[in-house]
């Protein structure tokens, strides 16, 4: 932000909302200038338009993290673009082909290749996902996930997403019935990855830019090792198998929305308290937005809260979110 785009948020969340001409007013800027830096904070999702017409800032901790985001993502995308012009991911592999040969070199690998104990599996894992540049494709036919699994998956996900890959996972429908594993979801998900939940048998494999492949060598005992699969007809069959599954299964937010039905009945001031939850800054502005009294609004939010599962208002704003309360 320019310390002209600071000087006018700050001007609006002084004023609570405002129409360009009382911005000029306060602010003694000509009102081109304004309705030109409104036009740059709306950009950013810091401002927004109430049902009045008048102009909203977001709140403080909101707008914060919307900045946030927006510099990551700006970050990650000049770093992409240094790595591919230095082309770094180009002399890592010639370094490795020092040793051994490149993985993407099917001519020297095998086309199939048996990889036994866990250790090991997860070492080829550690090995196609850093040479990943686009895709990886997974499924989990277990259903709910270990909290061992979860904290292994963690880094290894947030560094997949960080670095822009598409990553799509489809899960069993037990998924959403275990706590840590729906919060693990819901966490990636809104790092980008993208989730279905299957209610349906699903085949386990993992698929790195379509061209490698992992499969269990017995899917009964997954202890006992993996298939590492190169061969592109094989790849392409697997990612055939893949996107029917894929369509065959509904998104997170749905299959969530599904399970706890409580959303329709809800009725419309508990939408409302909702919606203030996720904006208001205080009880008494979310109140007063509401048209309820204070007592009588924080007694929604605490029964909105345990329905929910929340363990804070901003967290029952997103799970509310989540679920398509709102």
């Amino acid at each position: 932000m320019t310390a002209e785009d600071e000087d006018l948020y700050r001007c609006l969340l002084r004023l609570s909302e405002a129409t360009p001409a009382d911005l000029s007013d306060h602010l003694g800027w000509p009102l081109s200038h304004v309705e030109e830096w409104l036009a740059r904070l709306e950009s950013v999702e810091l401002t927004a338009l109430a049902d009045n017409g008048c102009i909203r800032p977001a709140p403080p901790a909101i707008a914060v993290q919307r900045l946030i985001d927006l510099r990551l993502r700006e970050l990650r995308e000049e770093l992409q673009r240094v790595a591919a012009e230095q082309r770094v991911v180009e002399s890592l592999l010639a370094e490795r082909h020092a040793v051994r040969p490149v993985a993407g070199e099917m001519s020297e690998r095998p086309a199939i290749e048996r990889v036994e104990g866990t250790p090991n599996v997860r070492a080829v894992i550690d090995e196609l996902t850093f040479f990943t540049r686009q895709e990886g494709l997974t499924t989990q036919p277990h259903g709910a996930l270990s909290a061992a699994s979860i904290e292994a998956s963690r880094p290894l996900d947030a560094r997949i997403l960080r670095r822009g890959i598409q990553m799509r996972t489809i899960m069993r429908s037990e998924a959403v019935e275990d706590g840590p594993t729906l919060a693990y979801l819901q966490e990636i998900s809104a790092m980008g990855a993208e989730i279905r939940i299957s209610d349906k048998p699903l085949e386990r494999m993992l698929v790195f830019d379509r061209a490698a492949a992992l499969t269990p060598i017995d899917p009964q005992n997954p202890r006992l090792g993996a298939l590492v699969i190169r061969e592109a007809g094989l790849v392409a069959n697997l990612v055939s198998l893949f996107e029917r599954m894929w369509s065959d299964s509904v998104d997170l937010r749905e299959a969530v929305a599904a399970r706890q039905g409580a959303g329709a009945t809800l009725t419309e001031i508990e939408r409302k308290v909702l919606a203030t939850m996720y904006e208001a800054e205080k009880d008494e502005s979310g109140a007063r937005e509401v048209g309820v009294s204070v007592r009588t609004y924080r007694k929604y939010v605490a029964d909105l809260m345990q329905r929910l599962g929340a363990t804070n208002r901003f967290q029952a704003a997103l799970l509310a979110r989540d679920h398509g309360w709102i």
